[in-house]
Order: C-alpha cells, then structure tokens, then sequence
C-alpha cells in the first residue's frame, strides 16, 4: 500500500458523525441539515434537456481535452463574465469532471519531489481538506496561512521567507470556503508579488464565484486579477465548475483554465488518469455554461435565505455576511464550536459543521476554533426555521 496514504486525516464530516454518535435530536422535531455545501435548488431544464437529447454520445469514446464546442462555450462564459479577459479556448481551457476531482489531479502534475528539499504547498486555513490531501498524496508538505475575522484574508507574513523558498504551489480560495471571503485587486497583488519573488504555480478555486449579493460588484477573479495587474497568465490557473453555479453537483463538470504550458502537462497527465467527460455532460455544460437566466434565479433564492436568515440570527449572535457564496461562518457562544454543534443537534434536530474541523492547528492557532460553518442549502423555509430554533436555545 502506499504510505502516504497513513498522512490522511479524517473528512469533516466523519469527524462530525463521530461527535453526535449517540446523541438522538428531538423526536418532535425535522432534522434539518446545514452542515454539507451541497446545492439542493432544482437542475435547471436548460441543463437536463440537453443531457437527454444527447444520450446518444454514450456510444463514443469522449476525448480527455473535450470537444471544441465546449472549450469555446468556457473560454465565452470567462471572456463575458470578467471583464477584459481574452481567453483562448483551444490552449487556455480544459473540461474537467468537477473542481475536485481537477484540484487533486493538477497538484500530481505540478508537485516535483526531485529537489534536495521536500516541496511545500501553501493551503489556506480554514481550508477545503482536498488540497491538504493531495499535497501530502504528491509528496508535499503543507503549510496552513490562516484566514481570520473579521476580513478572512490569508496572512501571507505568517509564513517565513525559508519556507517560501521551497514552496511550489499555492492554493487560494474566493470566494472562500467556509467565509464567503473575496480577494480584492491589492489581495490578489500581494500574492503576485510573491510568486515574482519566489516563483510558485497558483491554483485559485473559484467555485463558488457565481453565488453573491451585489451584481455591481462581482467576485474578481484570479485571471481577471492577473490581467488588471498587466500581467501574462504565466504560472496561473484558475479551477470552477457547475455544482453550486447550477446546482448540478452530481454532473461531475467543470474547467480549468490559464497557463497553456500548465495545461498542456496537466492534460497530458488527465490522459492517463482517465479523465474524460462524457459527451452526453459535455453538451449539458455547454448549456448551463451558455445561459445565465437559471444562474440570476440561483442566485436570487440564496439572497432570498441571507435577507430571512441574518435578521434572525442577529437577534442572538454577532453576524457577519459574507461577499459570497452560500456560507454563515457563525462566531458561537464561549468559542466552543465543538460543544455547540453537540447542543444544536440534540436541542435543535440541526447539523452543521464545527469550524476547527476545517482547519488545522498552527503556531498561530487554528483559525476555525470557535466557529461553525452553516451552508444555507436547504430550501427558504427549512433556513428561517432552523434559524428560529437557534435563537429559541438558551446557551
């Protein structure tokens, strides 16, 4: 077997399974679950109805790269959705069966352990764990740059120059899971200035970028960021996919695009790996990535749930919305996250996540601890309801 398998902790949701075993919720209560970021908004038919007039794609062998049809159909959303971008569909876009399965494979391709030090990969922290486990799956070692209250930025300072020379991939997030955090211009240029510096690969996920509040101030992002900088994408490559966008988690499809030198190695990889995209979802993304009228309805129910929700939470606990997607990252009584996701389960009959499974302990302490992360996925009135009993606990 492979020993770097052992490196592997725990997903946060086993880790939340163990802590309410054996504590039973009301019986009189509907258990409601806020603790998983999984999109429970109906697949919107534009998506559905080209997935079954294509079945018939199930007959052919798809191509890694995908069909041109579909890097075209990105490389447009991209070229609309942010402004001054100009991205070539044919070297700049890959097809990919969701961002995670994308994050974990680019990391194989990038990681080089043939140099006389272990390579670091920068996660920040709170963190999606796939970046965690596929830096210690390629032989990295990781190194947590916390995100704090109230701004949720990484604290680049917090890591020294020794460890930034041996550092080869960078991972950032924003919006930011579990934050909802945005990287601003002078974030993003903080972080180039870096990479000029010390010269690492940066891997910016951006799945929840379509999931915000205010349409006159969209989520930049890292090729946007990069081209308002006047700088190339060299070393550059961002990661989104249609779950939260469309609400298709199950679709298993999304993109990467930047640097054409990185996705030429990275495609080469993808084509041993085996991951091609059916053409049958190949047509359905072209679709859902081609209309944006289910994408304002998506967003318009999420908005709909941070209006209902936050003036009722704030009736008890200090509230911060976010920038972006479809998280509360809620501060908790006594910052004793652990004890209140137990309280909110067997008072409450409601799940969510404790913030310091999300993260790790640095020198500088976790930055989850004493937080939980509610995901407002469940439908309008489940989110007022389960809000209501929170603040209907004493604590």
């Amino acid at each position: 077997m492979n020993p770097k398998l052992e490196l592997l902790q725990p997903y946060p949701f086993a880790r939340l399974r163990k802590l309410t075993d054996g504590l039973e919720p009301p019986a009189n209560l509907q258990p409601i679950s806020l603790h998983i970021g999984e999109p429970k908004h109906p697949t919107p038919a534009v998506l559905t109805d080209a997935l079954q007039q294509h079945l018939d794609g199930l007959a052919v062998y798809p191509l890694t790269a995908g069909i041109p049809e579909l890097k075209e159909a990105c490389a447009q959303w991209l070229n609309r959705r942010y402004d001054g971008l100009s991205v070539n569909a044919e070297s700049e876009v890959l097809p990919v069966l969701g961002s995670r399965e994308a994050l974990f494979a680019f990391t194989q391709t990038i990681i080089d352990t043939s140099s006389e030090y272990k390579p670091v990969v920068i996660s920040p922290n709170p963190f999606y764990q796939i970046y965690e486990g596929a830096a210690l799956l390629a032989g990295a070692r990781v190194e947590y740059v916390n995100c704090r209250a109230p701004h949720f930025m990484p604290q680049w300072e917090e890591i020294d120059s020794n460890t930034w020379s041996k550092v080869q991939l960078v991972f950032v997030c924003s919006p930011g899971n579990p934050s909802g955090a945005v990287m601003n211009l002078e974030e993003w240029q903080k972080l180039f200035a870096l990479q000029d510096k010390y010269g690492f690969v940066i891997a910016s996920d951006e799945c929840y970028s379509e999931i915000y509040f205010d349409d006159n101030n969209k989520p930049l992002g890292a090729l946007q960021a990069a081209t308002l900088s006047g700088r190339t994408f060299n070393n550059l490559i961002m990661f989104t996919s249609l779950s939260k966008r469309s609400n298709a988690p199950g679709l298993r499809s999304g993109f990467v695009a930047g640097d054409s030198k990185l996705l030429s190695s990275f495609l080469l990889y993808r084509t041993y790996h085996g991951s091609a995209m059916s053409l049958p979802v190949q047509y359905a993304s072209i679709a859902a990535w081609s209309d944006e009228q289910h994408v304002i309805e998506n967003r318009q129910l999420y908005r709909e749930k941070f209006d209902k929700v936050i003036p009722i939470l704030q009736r008890k606990f200090a509230i911060h919305k976010p920038d972006a997607s479809f998280y509360l990252w809620l501060s908790v009584p006594d910052c004793d996250d652990l004890a209140f996701t137990q309280k909110l389960w067997q008072k409450a009959a409601i799940r969510v996540l404790p913030g310091r499974y999300l993260a790790r302990n640095t020198p500088y302490g976790n930055a989850g601890a004493g937080y939980v992360r509610i995901a407002l996925v469940s439908s309008v009135e489940e989110c007022i309801e389960a809000a209501n009993r929170m603040v209907n606990l004493s604590f």
